[in-house]
């Protein structure tokens, strides 16, 4: 099992770009970029409380336990 982002799935439908995202967050691009590419080892707490407040969504909703993939792939 593996934890994984769900950031582009709850942004793309929005019609949001990563770029916005982060400035209307007040957060750095590339750890905002990071999360959307689920590319995160570890998820900062601020920056998953700004997203949740942010897409107005609950932190299941953002991320997901992918019980297919292991750290092993």
């Amino acid at each position: 099992m593996l934890i994984r982002s769900n950031l582009k799935k709850l942004i793309e439908p929005k019609g949001l770009s990563v770029r916005k995202v982060a400035r209307d967050i007040n957060y750095r691009l590339g750890s905002v970029q990071d999360m959307y590419n689920d590319q995160m080892e570890r998820y900062p707490r601020e920056l998953l409380t700004k997203l949740c407040v942010y897409l107005e969504c609950n932190i299941g909703d953002l991320l997901v336990l992918d019980e297919e993939k292991t750290t092993e792939e």
